[in-house]
C-alpha cells in the first residue's frame, strides 16, 4: 500500500521537516486508516495523505484534502454567471460571501442561490454507498433535489481543438507526452485541428508508464494547464485550454476566415474594381476570383492564369501543394510556385495580382510585364485595406479541450438502486446533467457519455487515483418526484442547509473554506433549466 506526504490543503497538518525527526517517529507509530475512495486502498497514517493526494488521516478519520465548491447564482436570470462560493462552519452557523446584489434579503444559506457541485465532494466508491450529497431545494415553488458526486473515469478522453491552418501531422499520427503515446490526430474541421488524448487504451491498455503520462497529462489539460505534445511525423505544440496554440515554438494569432473559396466569396465585391486576379491560397481549398462563381457573377473579365492541382469546380482548386506552416497551411514559401501559366489569348501586360493567404497574414502583390511574368511591387493602400479586412474577420486562434466520459457504469449506484431508471431518464430529458455547475452534452445512444467544455468548470476540477483513472465532477439534477420514481435514495436526501452545515453524509466528505475567484464564461444556472421548472 501506499503512503503520501504532501498535506497540500490540510490546515492542521505541515509537511515533514528534516528536524522533526520525533514528531516524525511518533507519527508513524499511530493507527492507520484504510482510504475505501479508490480500488488502491491506501493505508495512510496520520497526517499523511493517499496517493491521490486528495484523502488524508486527520486525527484518525479520513478527509476529503481539497474544498468542495459551491456555485452562487449572481441576478436572477437564467444565463447568471456562476462564482465559486464555499462558505465555512462557523459555531452552529453558516458565514456566508457577502451579498452581491442590493435585493439580497438577508437569508444566510441563500438558498435559491447555492449549488454543491462536486468539485471536492467525495465519490461513491465503493458503489454501493448513496452520493456523499443528495441535496434538496427548492426553485421558483418546485421541490427539487440534486445528486453530486465525483465520478472516477477509466473510460474517459480528451477531444482537443486547435484553431490552426499549420499542418500539425497525418491523420491517425500518434501524439507523444514525454515520449509517451498518450493520443492520436483525428480530423481537420475548417480552420482547426482535432486531436484525441487519453482513453482507456492509454490509461490502461499500455505500461505502467505509458498510464501514469497519460493520467497526468489530462488532469492537467482538464485543470487548463500547459502541455507540450509530439506529434509523430509532424509538429511540436503546446495546448492550454482557452489560449492560443503554439506550433514549432510559433504562437498562433488567427483562425482563418474561411477556406481560399469562401474568402473569395466574402470578399469579392471589395476585390472588384481594384485587381485584376486574387488567389487566396489554402492547403485544402484554393480560390482563384475571376474563375469562381462570384467573380463571374461580377462579369469580371478573365485572367488566364493556370494554377496547379486538382480543379473542383469553377475557380476552385484542391492539393495545390503539400500540407504544411507556410501560406494557407501549404508548405509553400513561394506563392507564384504554384501558378504553372498565363492564356497569352486571355492575359494582358499590366494585369493586376493578388496572392493571399486564408488569414491575411501572407500577401504578395504583382503586376504582370510584357512577357506576362509576374513582378512583386508593394501592394497599394486600397488593396492593403482589403488584406487587413480578412485578418480582422479572423477569430483569434485558441485550444479548447472538451471532457469526454462514460457515466454510465458503476457510479450510477450512488443515484439509484436501479441504475437502468436514471439513464433512461436522462435520456427522456428529465435529469439534468452537470459538471462543476457547467451544461454536459449527452451523447444519444446507451450509457451516459457526457462531454464538457473546461473552461466552464471551477479551477482545479479534475483529478486523479493511481489505478490510473480520472476524478472528475458531476452533478444530475430533477425533480424530487422524479427522483422518487426512478429509485433514488430517498433516505439520504437532505435539505441544502444541512448539507451545507454539516458536509457530506459518510465521513469522507470535504472540508468547507471559502472561494470567491469568479468563474468565467457565464454558465446556465443548473436549477433553472428545463425540464426541472418546465
Amino acid at each position: 500500500m501506499t503512503e503520501h506526504t504532501k498535506t497540500d490543503g490540510l490546515p492542521s497538518m505541515e509537511s515533514p521537516d528534516p528536524s522533526q525527526r520525533a514528531e516524525r517517529v511518533e507519527r508513524a507509530s499511530n493507527p492507520t486508516i484504510e482510504c475505501n475512495a479508490c480500488p488502491v486502498s491506501c493505508l495512510i497514517s496520520e497526517g499523511r495523505s493517499g496517493a491521490c493526494d486528495r484523502y488524508a488521516n486527520q486525527a484518525g478519520t479520513l478527509v476529503r484534502v481539497d474544498p468542495i465548491i459551491l456555485l452562487r447564482r449572481c441576478g436572477g436570470g437564467q444565463e447568471s454567471q456562476l462564482v465559486p462560493f464555499s462558505p465555512r462552519p462557523r459555531g452552529d452557523s453558516i458565514e456566508s460571501n457577502p451579498p452581491l446584489s442590493e435585493d439580497w434579503n438577508g437569508d444566510l444559506l441563500l438558498a435559491n442561490e447555492v449549488f454543491i457541485t462536486g468539485v471536492g465532494s467525495s465519490t461513491t466508491y465503493p458503489d454501493y454507498k448513496p452520493a456523499p450529497f443528495i441535496v434538496s431545494s427548492q426553485v421558483d415553488g418546485v421541490d427539487l433535489v440534486t445528486v453530486v458526486t465525483e465520478g472516477i473515469f477509466s473510460y474517459c478522453s480528451l477531444k482537443v481543438k486547435i484553431d490552426t491552418d499549420r499542418y500539425l501531422g497525418p491523420e491517425q499520427a500518434n501524439i507523444r507526452c514525454k515520449g509517451e503515446v498518450v493520443g492520436h490526430v483525428t480530423t481537420t474541421e475548417y480552420g482547426s485541428q482535432m486531436l484525441s488524448l487519453g482513453g482507456v487504451h492509454h490509461l490502461t491498455g499500455g505500461s505502467k508508464k505509458e498510464g501514469r503520462t497519460t493520467v497526468e497529462m489530462m488532469e492537467a489539460l482538464g485543470n487548463k494547464k500547459a502541455v507540450e505534445l509530439m506529434i509523430d511525423g509532424g509538429a511540436q505544440i503546446v495546448v492550454q485550454a482557452g489560449k492560443p496554440p503554439i506550433v514549432n515554438g510559433v504562437k498562433e494569432t488567427r483562425m482563418r476566415v474561411g477556406c481560399g473559396s469562401a474568402t473569395i466569396g466574402i470578399f469579392a465585391m471589395q476585390f472588384e474594381g481594384v485587381v485584376d486576379e486574387v488567389v487566396v491560397v489554402d492547403d485544402h481549398i484554393t480560390g482563384v476570383l475571376t474563375q469562381h462563381q462570384a467573380g463571374r457573377r461580377l462579369d469580371m473579365r478573365p485572367s488566364g492564369i493556370q494554377i496547379s492541382g486538382r480543379k473542383s469546380t469553377a475557380g476552385r482548386y484542391f492539393q495545390v501543394a503539400n500540407p504544411g506552416t507556410g501560406w494557407g497551411g501549404t508548405d509553400i514559401a513561394d506563392p507564384l510556385s504554384i501558378i504553372e501559366g498565363w492564356n497569352p489569348e486571355l492575359a494582358w501586360s499590366g494585369l493586376r495580382l493578388l496572392m493571399v493567404s486564408t488569414t491575411g497574414e501572407h500577401a504578395s502583390w504583382f503586376v504582370l510585364d510584357a512577357d506576362l511574368h509576374p513582378i512583386k511591387q508593394a501592394i497599394p493602400a486600397d488593396v492593403q485595406h482589403i488584406v487587413e479586412r480578412i485578418g480582422e474577420n479572423c477569430e483569434p486562434a485558441l485550444t479548447t479541450v472538451l471532457f469526454l466520459g462514460g457515466a454510465g457504469g458503476s457510479l450510477r449506484a450512488g443515484v439509484t438502486d436501479n441504475p437502468i431508471l436514471l439513464t433512461r431518464a436522462i435520456k427522456r430529458a428529465l435529469v439534468n446533467v452537470t459538471c462543476g455547475g457547467a451544461p454536459a452534452y449527452i451523447w444519444p445512444g446507451g450509457g451516459i457519455t457526457v462531454m464538457v467544455d473546461v473552461m466552464r468548470m471551477p479551477d482545479n476540477s479534475f483529478g486523479t487515483v493511481p489505478t490510473p483513472a480520472i476524478v472528475a465532477p458531476i452533478e444530475f439534477s430533477m425533480k424530487l418526484e422524479d427522483y422518487r420514481e426512478l429509485g433514488g435514495h430517498m433516505t439520504h436526501v437532505r435539505s441544502l442547509e444541512d448539507s451545507l452545515r454539516y458536509g457530506a453524509w459518510h465521513s469522507d466528505g470535504a472540508p468547507l473554506t471559502r472561494n470567491s475567484k469568479p468563474l468565467l464564461p457565464a454558465n446556465p444556472w443548473p436549477l433553472m433549466r428545463p425540464p426541472l421548472l418546465g
